[in-house]
């Protein structure tokens, strides 16, 4: 190793550039929904729990506009088809 670097024309900043589409946004979050995302993706084997929160709340924006009896509807309509 040597006893002296320059670091006069560093930078500094992340290794690897995000995705075009990637914001990176600093959040908190309850650990029991941490925990919960992970432990999902733990038990798939694969993905990354942080896709995993992406998905769900584009499932709400999805979901968000539908009016409440539609979504009483929705809901009543699978748990007769699962009882059945």
């Amino acid at each position: 190793m040597k006893t002296k670097y320059d670091f006069s024309k560093a930078r500094r900043g992340a290794v690897v550039a995000p995705a075009a589409n990637k914001v990176r946004i600093t959040i908190r979050l309850d650990q029991d929904i941490v925990d919960w995302f992970k432990s999902k993706v733990d038990k798939q084997g694969v993905g990354n729990y942080q896709t995993m929160l992406n998905e769900a709340l584009r499932a709400h924006i999805a979901h968000h506009d539908e009016s409440l009896e539609e979504l009483l509807r929705k809901v009543v309509r699978e748990e007769i088809e699962k009882a059945s």
